[in-house]
Parts: structure tokens; sequence; C-alpha cells
């Protein structure tokens, strides 16, 4: 398995190597020893999570202030676009937006760490994603940031979908910032990985 750093700091994407046969294949989609190296402690991880969305869903931009929550995120069925947004004010990358392509096919995973905002796209029909959460659920730490930001300027790549009431009312980055006690940066910049 492959990891590679991001253009955010602390977010890494995890790239494991299918073995392939006449059969079909299989991977390891996570390996505590190839974690460890890189910084991540898979003894925090508490609990694994799945969620089953339709093409053209959003959901997100979620996080949570406090004491935060690191996760794991994979698509374990279909294509998805996933977005980080670095909201954590002493980070170097502050502000900073990247997307991922996550699939079934080449089954990468990205671990984000306690502070980021979360969200994706579901790309295909219906996209199956798995979370490995470190952190039990507190809801009076629960944040989120409108998809169309025009601040974060997040390029989904469909028409936004179905998405929940709550994503719908969430509140803007500056917002957020204000939250947080800190000036929003002057220029956040959309960015891949």
């Amino acid at each position: 398995m492959q990891v590679h750093r991001t253009v955010i700091d602390g977010v890494l994407l995890f790239v494991p190597a299918p073995a392939v046969d006449r059969h079909g294949d299989a991977t390891a989609t996570f390996d505590a020893s190839v974690a460890r190296r890189h910084g991540v402690d898979p003894s925090r991880f508490l609990q694994d999570s799945q969620s089953r969305s339709t093409r053209g869903v959003v959901r997100g931009l979620h996080g949570r202030i406090g004491r935060g929550e690191s996760k794991l995120v994979r698509c374990a069925h279909g294509a998805m676009h996933d977005v980080v947004v670095d909201a954590r004010p002493s980070s170097p990358t502050f502000g900073r937006v990247a997307g991922f392509l996550l699939d079934d096919t080449d089954m990468r995973h990205l671990y984000i760490p306690a502070g980021c905002l979360h969200g994706f796209q579901a790309l295909s029909e219906t996209v199956d994603t798995c979370y490995r959460i470190d952190t039990p659920h507190e809801p009076t730490e629960d944040v989120a940031v409108r998809f169309d930001d025009p601040d974060l300027a997040v390029r989904w790549p469909l028409a936004a979908g179905t998405m929940s009431g709550r994503d719908r009312a969430a509140g803007s980055w500056s917002d957020l910032c204000g939250l947080l006690g800190v000036p929003a940066p002057e220029r956040v910049c959309a960015v891949g990985w």
C-alpha cells in the first residue's frame, strides 16, 4: 500500500495494491502497520459506519469543533467526489480545499485529521461510503458549511442533487471562521490533491 501526502497538511491518501488473478481481485482496505508508519494511530478508531447515496447527492461540508474527529473514508461501491477543507486555524494549510476521486476500482481512501471539514458527491447511481471514526459522536460539536459557499468555491462535478435539510441550512465559511475566532483567509483556493 502506498501513502501520499496531499496539499492539506495531515490529510493522507492511501492507495492499495490489489492482488489480481483469474478469479478477480482482493485488496487490504486497512493496514495498521502502514497507518502507524505515517503517524495514524489505528488503536484510536472506535467506530465503523457506512452511508448509501444516489447519483448527485451532496453530503457536507461537515466537521466538528472541540475534540474534533479524525476519520478514514473510502468508497466501497460506486464513485464519489470527496472534498476536504482545512478548518484548523493553526494549520499551515488553513482554508485550503482539496478534491479526490474515491471509487470501488482504485479503492483509495483518505485519512482526514480532526479539525477538517468533509463532504462528498455521489457520481454513480449508488455510492456506499465507509467511515472509520476515532471519536464518539457529540452533536454539540457538529458544524457545517454550505456546499456552495462562494469563499470556498468547491467545484462539484454534477449539479447538486438531493441533500439534507441540515446541509441546505448550513452556515458560511465566514460564519465558521467567526466561531473559531479567526479571520477568514483572504483567498481560499480549490485545488486538487
